[in-house]
Formats: C-alpha cells, structure tokens, sequence
C-alpha cells in the first residue's frame, strides 16, 4: 500500500531514522545514451524548509561530472536487509562556494541526520579548502520511504522540477 502525503514533515521522522541507520546510499546517473552508472556513496541531508535538501561532498570525476551535464537528475537508494528502505529523486547541482563547504563540512561532521556522516577529513587532507573536495546539491522533487515490515510506502512530491 503506497500513501501519497504533501508535507515532508510527515515522513521526515521515518526518512532521517532509515538515512542515519543504512548511511550508505546508491547513486544513480546516466550517460548521453541513457545508460545508467551507480556508485555507493554518503550524502547528508538537511530541512531547511518543507522539503529535505541535501549535500554530497564528492570528488568531480570525469563520468560523474559528464553525466551530471547531460542530466542532472539523480536517484539515491538506501536499503537494508530489513526491507526499510529510502529512494529520492534528486537534481544535483555542482557548487563551488568556500562558505558551502565549510558548512557541509559540518554538516558531515555532526551527522546529518544523526548516523549519516563521517570526518571528511579522511580524504580531503586539506579541509574545507581542499581544491579536491567538490560539492553536490541535491534537490529532490520525490521521496519515498518503505517501511519492510509490511512493505509500507509513503511518497512526499515537491513542486514540479
């Protein structure tokens, strides 16, 4: 049974429990023939209004920058062998302002949501200011959040993108 609700409020409860227990997320471009190229990867999530935003500190690969030219659409899947499970439709835009990554820099830090995350640091040696370190925004236009126990799936839909 799928339920359709019109305020992410209603499911952000459910979506940063499942995103701060699985972590790790599939994401999901195309190349210009429409061939699709999934990579595991750890965006952070953030509601700075009624719908989540989120942030994926990244380095700018040639395929993943090529795909995302030709079609900034793209699909995170998180999953666990529970059957919960997180999808969300997403335009990513690349940004390249200081101030943005110092604050996803502390987005990751803290965990956003609590769970999701890690010490950037890791891999970018150079902190906030790593010429290396590149920042994706990601903008969903639908979410859908499955509950495994009974397969329950509730969808949110931002306006039209």
């Amino acid at each position: 049974m799928t339920a359709y609700v019109t305020s992410f409020a209603d499911i952000k409860r459910q979506f940063d429990a499942y995103v701060g227990d699985i972590v790790y997320a599939t994401m999901t471009t195309v190349d210009a023939k429409g061939r699709p190229r999934a990579r595991v990867l750890i965006p952070v999530w953030e509601t700075p209004t009624d719908g989540p935003v989120g942030w994926l500190a990244t380095y700018r690969t040639p395929v993943k920058a090529a795909h995302l030219a030709g079609n900034p659409h793209t699909t995170f899947s998180y999953w666990t062998p529970q059957q919960n499970a997180v999808s969300v439709d997403a335009v990513a835009t690349w940004v390249d302002d200081p101030r943005a990554k110092r604050r996803v820099w502390e987005l990751y830090r803290r965990t956003s949501p609590p769970g999701a995350g890690y010490d950037l640091g890791n891999f970018w040696h150079g902190g906030p200011d790593d010429p290396s370190l590149h920042l994706l925004r990601l903008e969903p236009w639908r979410v859908q959040v499955i509950r495994g126990v009974d397969l329950r799936s509730t969808i949110w839909r931002a306006g039209e993108r």
